[in-house]
């Protein structure tokens, strides 16, 4: 009776060791798949960390361009010249490769990602300066009332206006001693902005800020509107008494030659020309806008630098980078 048992035990026994030896098969495949997704992803992370280092350097390379060719500009100038968009500085670079500006003695190998630069350096100064609102810790009525007058050209209430110019002044630093505690001068004190963005603290509207950004500006300093490169509305906004029309007919006649100083403005703008001061107005700038964009195969890097020349030196006051975006369509 014990001889069946005896001859099952033999079969329960490979039984077991044939499914000891599919747990152990799928155990190794288990953990060697792990082993591969680790190595997969720290490989993706080293080659993500790489471009990303590619690119700021590259952005960096590209930015040192442009402060060269502002510093060359000034060189030219010897400290005389004008500012105008007929100069190289205002010309935008088109979306080209990479490859093109490099030298004979660095091809570019085969199997590269086809990097391709472009950017545009602007006139920060083409544009009515936020900062001109406060002078001497107060609001001046000059100034808001010219600010007042490009609000009322695009349609824009003008109590976003009061209340910009009440939480600047707020935010501007007090030289003279305050009479408050420390603490509570803090708390009560709004944040200084340093980019147009960031006038959305000060209770701009993002409707408004969408409509102020081609004419307006956040710079260091309060800074005159550069007459040669100012936009109509600028000009009509920022010279009392001149109408957008007649504005408009100025920046028409500037495309064909560059006014050379104030006086040649002021005769190219008729009576309204009379209320140009040296102050307020100018035909020389001292800060430029850098926008720079690369693209590394679908990858695309923004930057966006605000830049200070100083005679012939040139130095940057803030650079602001975008989130990457990649494009759904390879390059061509």
């Amino acid at each position: 009776m014990k001889r069946p048992l005896d001859h099952a035990t033999p079969q329960r026994q490979q039984g077991a060791a044939l499914l000891m030896a599919m747990l152990t098969v799928a155990l190794v495949t288990t953990l060697a798949s792990a082993a591969l997704w680790q190595q997969w992803r720290q490989v993706e992370i080293e080659i993500a960390e790489r471009g990303r280092s590619q690119t700021a350097w590259m952005m960096t390379g590209a930015l040192d361009w442009t402060r060269l060719i502002l510093r060359e500009d000034a060189v030219s100038a010897q400290g005389k010249g004008v500012d105008h968009l007929g100069e190289p500085w205002a010309l935008p670079v088109q979306e080209s490769k990479l490859s093109t500006f490099l030298s004979q003695d660095q091809p570019w190998r085969e199997g590269d990602a086809e990097v391709f630069l472009s950017g545009q350096i602007t006139d920060a100064q083409s544009r009515m300066n936020v900062m001109n609102l406060i002078e001497d810790n107060k609001v001046s009525p000059p100034m808001l009332a010219r600010f007042a007058a490009l609000f009322e050209r695009l349609n824009l209430p003008l109590d976003e206006l009061q209340n910009l110019a009440t939480q600047l002044q707020a935010a501007m630093p007090v030289k003279a001693e305050l009479n408050a505690k420390p603490s509570t001068a803090t708390a009560n004190t709004a944040l200084m902005p340093q980019q147009t963005a960031q006038l959305l603290w000060l209770g701009l509207s993002p409707r408004s800020l969408a409509a102020l950004e081609p004419y307006i500006t956040v710079l260091p300093e309060a800074t005159p509107v550069n007459l040669n490169t100012a936009s109509a509305e600028v000009l009509s906004a920022s010279v009392p008494g001149l109408d957008l029309a007649s504005a408009r007919q100025a920046v028409a006649r500037r495309q064909q030659r560059h006014w050379a100083s104030l006086d040649a403005a002021r005769e190219a703008l008729g009576p309204a020309g009379r209320q140009l001061s040296d102050r307020q107005h100018s035909i020389q700038s001292r800060f430029f806008e850098v926008n720079g964009r690369m693209r590394i195969d679908r990858v695309v890097q923004q930057e966006r630098s605000l830049v200070r020349r100083d005679g012939q030196q040139v130095s940057m006051v803030w650079r602001v980078k975008s989130p990457q975006q990649r494009l759904n369509t390879p390059l061509q």
